[in-house]
């Protein structure tokens, strides 16, 4: 069995977990996510833990198993604490500012560029060159900050452009005659 199934998911005080024939439903802090469980994995609800095991001893199921698990957890460290993406603009001149759900960047290009956030994304910019995605749903943040970051990746000879805040580029040496 997948070494990571075998841990239970705690749900914590305050989050809501309710599994149903073809949907697992996660609720708390006013937020919703839910899942269409695989066939292959048995999810299993009890004190206050999260069990899942594969259905048979197959490899998919195994693997799968393993999947769902982390799946799940995601979702229940999400709706409790959610997740956040920062993202670093490095370059002379270069901007971000979010107004309501709308980020609009000024990033070397002639025209400003605009990102609309989807429901349950929130975006702020506590200063100018720094960007902070956050939502409950870890897979929509990461989808979202990996947009904004294509509009302008990182150079490799100076470095401008947008990259995450722990992101590390390596510079390029320019030709020599």
């Amino acid at each position: 069995m997948s070494r990571i199934a075998k841990m239970a998911v705690n749900v914590p005080a305050g989050v809501d977990v309710s599994i149903k024939d073809e949907l697992i439903t996660v609720k708390g802090g006013g937020t919703e996510l839910k899942l269409v469980p695989n066939a292959l994995v048995k999810v299993s609800s009890e004190g206050g833990k999260l069990s899942f095991a594969p259905v048979d001893e197959s490899r998919e199921a195994n693997a799968l198993s393993g999947t769902m698990r982390q799946l799940v957890n995601n979702m229940v460290v999400g709706v409790s604490k959610g997740f956040e993406k920062k993202l670093t603009l490095v370059g002379v001149g270069f901007r971000a500012q979010a107004s309501g759900s709308k980020l609009n960047l000024s990033i070397g290009f002639s025209h400003p560029v605009n990102f609309e956030m989807p429901a349950g994304i929130t975006v702020a910019t506590p200063v100018p060159t720094e960007i902070v995605v956050k939502g409950a749903d870890r897979q929509r943040v990461g989808q979202i900050a990996a947009e904004i970051r294509a509009s302008r990746p990182p150079e490799p000879y100076k470095g401008k452009g947008i990259r995450y805040s722990d992101e590390k580029v390596v510079i390029k040496e320019t030709k020599k005659k």
